[in-house]
């Protein structure tokens, strides 16, 4: 939402406001298996299992199992 309103206050161009909701878009559709980091790129690690009141349970690179909402996290770019 933040990048919406910026750039309706003209401060974000729309290339980087589409970006920046398509990429939230983009992390609704998790899947077990995939890799993800959190928003701020702290922490990354590996989806176990989806539940059914739509949380995902994933695996922190250090070995942490963790529980987060999907706009909470970002899928990892494939290298």
């Amino acid at each position: 939402m933040s990048g919406v309103a910026h750039f309706i206050a003209g401060v974000l161009d729309h290339e980087s406001m589409a970006r920046m909701v398509e990429e939230l878009c983009a992390s609704a559709d998790l899947q077990p298996g995939d890799r993800v980091k959190t928003l701020r790129g702290s922490m990354s690690g590996t989806i176990l299992r989806l539940l059914p009141d739509g949380r995902v349970v994933w695996r922190a690179d250090s070995g942490a199992e963790l529980m987060a909402l999907p706009e909470a996290l970002l899928r990892e770019k494939k290298q």
